[in-house]
């Protein structure tokens, strides 16, 4: 090593010397002057004598003092163009029905205030049927088929020999009062037979005008309507009560539909109804609620309901229709169903306070209808609530401590 840089190695560890030695010197005088100031203080705080703390009062609850201020609810305050950027849209709460829609599937019956089973009250045999196939039109009077019927022919006989004897005591009196009366007795008897029998007075008056008995009897529709179902055949014996025909008026018809247990205080009889079957176009059929069951299925929960409605030809029994009841309520406080934040907990909207101030408020809920929701409490008429933008508010609100902001701009 040479001469120049032994020497500036010296002059490097002279230099470092001389700073430690400057550190050394003030750390020094810090810590002297601290001790001195901590001398001080604890000379004059020992000085004193120690005084014992008073004990605290229970400061009473806000709301019972009568200076207490409610808590204000919290508010946001957000800049127009802020606004615009969010795209804020209002609705003011106002006083309207709450319109539902209860939807369901029905099967359509037929009316059966309009439905008739074709029988007979005596026994025979099956002459002649006049409408022979399942699904034919008739109407109320129309000839079905005719009996022959053994009681019935002696039935008519004993009317006609009645009517004899009546008519021979007019030509010429017996002399006895108490024989007339009993032949007169006899013929009521013969005919009120014949008109239990279901035989009509034309049908009388043509047997006293013949002054013979008919060996056949015609059966006619007692109803207009479609023939749903046929029992009986051609040369067929047929006993009194048996069912020979079952028709039904088709130009009206039931629709029984299901309702579910939780829906049923909604519907009420007369409320109107929409029907709709998903393979034919075209415009719904309007219909009518007409009865509510009074019975729950176990197994669906569900209770039948029936509507009512006018077939325009293309409704056929066992169908399955769509079956939408309209629902709708007396005049009730409402908010547009967007403006209502749930947050699980609690329901919430944001009610303007002036144009890009916002407020909180804690709802409660009534029933629901298809774009409205009734308000039971936390909201006046005519307030304007937030319907778009609602959830962004609620974020900023939240992250400026749910009131915190009230006064600042966004």
């Amino acid at each position: 090593m040479d001469c120049s840089s032994r020497s500036s190695s010296v002059s490097s560890v002279t230099s470092v010397v001389k700073v430690f030695n400057l550190l050394s010197t003030g750390f020094i005088l810090v810590l002297l002057l601290s001790g001195n100031s901590f001398a001080q203080d604890h000379s004059g705080h020992t000085s004193q004598p120690t005084a014992t703390p008073a004990p605290r009062q229970a400061v009473p609850p806000a709301q019972s003092s009568p200076t207490a201020r409610p808590q204000e609810a919290p508010t946001i305050t957000i800049s127009p163009d802020k606004l615009q950027l969010i795209g804020v849209r209002t609705a003011v709460a106002s006083y309207r029905s709450l319109n539902k829609s209860i939807r369901t599937v029905g099967k359509v019956e037929p009316d059966e205030t309009k439905l008739a089973f074709v029988n007979t009250k005596v026994g025979g045999w099956v002459k002649k049927l006049f409408v022979n196939f399942t699904g034919e039109q008739v109407t109320k009077g129309q000839p079905l088929l005719s009996l022959y019927s053994p009681d019935l022919v002696t039935a008519q006989e004993e009317y006609l020999l009645a009517l004899r004897q009546i008519r021979s005591s007019q030509t010429g009196s017996t002399g006895f009062a108490e024989i007339d009366s009993s032949r007169k007795e006899l013929l009521e008897s013969s005919r009120r037979r014949l008109q239990l029998w279901d035989i009509t007075d034309q049908q009388i008056e043509e047997l006293e005008a013949s002054n013979k008995p008919r060996t056949d009897m015609i059966i006619e529709a007692p109803v207009s309507g479609i023939v749903l179902e046929k029992m009986v055949l051609e040369g067929g014996y047929i006993a009194p009560g048996m069912n020979l025909y079952r028709i039904a008026d088709l130009t009206n018809l039931w629709i029984l539909a299901d309702v579910y247990e939780y829906e049923v205080p909604l519907v009420r009889t007369g409320q109107a109804a929409r029907v709709t079957l998903p393979y034919y176009a075209g415009e719904p059929l309007h219909a009518t609620v007409s009865y509510i069951y009074p019975v729950l299925d176990p197994a669906t929960r569900t209770v039948k309901v029936r509507v009512a409605v006018r077939n325009p030809g293309m409704l056929k029994p066992e169908m399955f229709a769509n079956v939408e009841i309209l629902v709708s309520s007396g005049s009730r406080l409402t908010v547009p169903q967007d403006a209502v934040l749930n947050s699980g907990l609690r329901q919430i909207v944001y009610v303007e306070k002036k144009p890009g101030t916002y407020e909180m408020r804690e709802v409660t809920l009534g029933q629901r209808g298809e774009d409205h929701v009734e308000v039971l409490k936390g909201i006046r008429k005519g307030e304007r609530v937030v319907t778009s933008g609602n959830f962004l508010i609620d974020s900023e609100t939240q992250l400026r401590g749910a009131g915190g902001g009230g006064g600042h701009q966004h």
